[in-house]
């Protein structure tokens, strides 16, 4: 079976007659084996599945999009290429519902750093394919969502962001504006802080756990 993305996935432990699914998108610089450590960790219904960016950078290392840096040591993110990435993921979703007994009105995203970036990207250029999102560590970047998304139905969308207060790679600051954003487009939101760095707290994997169980 070839799909468009490369992937890990864990069968659910318990079977419906349509499993939800929880996909799980890495951050820049690593790979599909990296959040899926923790699938056995994840409830016993889901289908887990862990999707490896396609840009490669190197052996092992993968990328949603490129990140270049100028003279002055500034950050541009390769927005055309996230774009490609957005919509890669999008079919990807299609294709895993295709294949797999997956319910189709109960996809989750879950992105770490640049996976989280591309999850908001997804959800919102999309909406009609993804019904939840865990964004860790990431930040809203409107650049690389569909062109006249805000006008997009958002009614059976829900977003949990959490970031680390002391991230070094992306600025708290960043992450702060997404639950104003994220109201606006009236899309229910969970925002929570965690004392780490550019990382995974227990506590937020708990948290974020609970909130996909209510």
């Amino acid at each position: 079976m070839n799909l468009s993305l490369e992937y890990k996935i864990q069968e659910p432990k318990v079977i419906l007659d349509k499993n939800p699914v929880l996909l799980l998108l890495h951050g820049y610089g690593s790979n599909e084996a990296d959040l899926f450590s923790f699938a056995t960790e994840l409830p016993d219904h889901y289908y887990i599945i862990s999707a490896r960016a396609p840009y490669d950078i190197q052996y092992g290392a993968y990328a949603w999009y490129a990140i270049n840096f100028d003279a002055d040591q500034n950050k541009f993110s390769d927005n055309e290429q996230a774009k490609t990435s957005r919509d890669l993921i999008a079919t990807f979703v299609d294709e895993l519902v295709a294949t797999y007994p997956i319910d189709a009105n109960n996809v989750t995203l879950i992105g770490f750093s640049q996976g989280s970036i591309l999850s908001y990207a997804v959800a919102l250029s999309y909406p009609e394919k993804i019904q939840k999102v865990v964004a860790m560590s990431g930040y809203f970047n409107d650049e690389i969502i569909k062109e006249g998304f805000a006008q997009n139905d958002f009614k059976s969308l829900k977003i949990f962001a959490s970031h680390g207060t002391v991230d070094q790679v992306i600025p708290i600051d960043w992450a702060r504006k997404t639950p104003a954003i994220l109201e606006k487009l009236h899309i229910p939101a969970v925002y929570k802080e965690y004392p780490v760095g550019h990382g995974v707290a227990p506590q937020n994997f708990f948290d974020f756990k609970n909130w996909l169980a209510e």
